[in-house]
């Protein structure tokens, strides 16, 4: 069989064969309980570098491993049985502000775990858009481009108008009371005038880092 069924969850060993990256536990509404034993069966099985996303830092403190991890508070994210590996390709994490770093470190956490190589350009965006200009050469040095942005989530449109390579937009639901927790932001990449711009859901940064990993790691 191909899964472990522990109950509570089905555990997918097969995955990573199927689709080249393992079974990525969603933190987040699980007991500290219960993603022990889904980390257990799956360190039992000799996975290696296996993502929790959505894992606060008081529920961190409270698993009982089997093993190393480390722990990324400011994206929430734990890598258990962390190992070195041989990242390739370039993805650039563009971040329009400092209230965007949670969801832009959920994304360059995810795609350096799972093998990419990531440039972070934090706090470039449009409001001062001298700050973003002057990246242009990292910007064009990508093989693909995560724009992070709440607000009026302009910066993902404003880059795929600048680059050569594929743009994944993100909103975030940071912004005042019009932006409607990030729906404006969606929207507004949705709308994107810019060609090759695709959007991930509100706040989605491991959906971004998970999507750009495999542009740049294709064949």
């Amino acid at each position: 069989m191909n899964y472990e069924d522990l109950g509570y969850a089905k555990v997918d060993h097969h995955r990573a064969e199927r689709t080249g990256v393992g079974e990525v536990i969603y933190g987040q509404s699980k007991t500290p309980e219960q993603i022990t034993g889904i980390v257990s069966a799956m360190y039992g099985r000799g996975a290696e570098n296996v993502l929790i996303t959505r894992l606060d830092k008081d529920k961190f403190n409270e698993l009982e491993l089997p093993c190393g991890a480390a722990y990324n508070e400011t994206a929430r994210i734990a890598v258990v049985n962390p190992v070195p590996i041989e990242r390739r390709g370039k993805i650039v994490i563009a971040c329009a502000g400092t209230s965007d770093l949670p969801v832009s470190e959920e994304a360059a956490i995810t795609a350096e775990t799972l093998g990419s190589n990531v440039t972070r350009l934090y706090d470039i965006g449009v409001a001062g858009i001298h700050r973003l200009l002057s990246k242009l050469e990292e910007l064009n040095d990508a093989r693909c481009v995560i724009a992070v942005a709440g607000m009026e989530g302009a910066l993902a449109s404003v880059i795929g108008g600048l680059v050569s390579c594929p743009v994944i937009g993100v909103p975030t639901s940071i912004g005042y009371g019009a932006s409607f927790n990030g729906l404006a932001a969606l929207l507004a990449m949705l709308n994107s005038c810019a060609s090759g711009v695709s959007v991930v859901n509100i706040d989605n940064g491991f959906g971004a880092g998970y999507q750009a990993h495999m542009i740049n790691t294709v064949k």
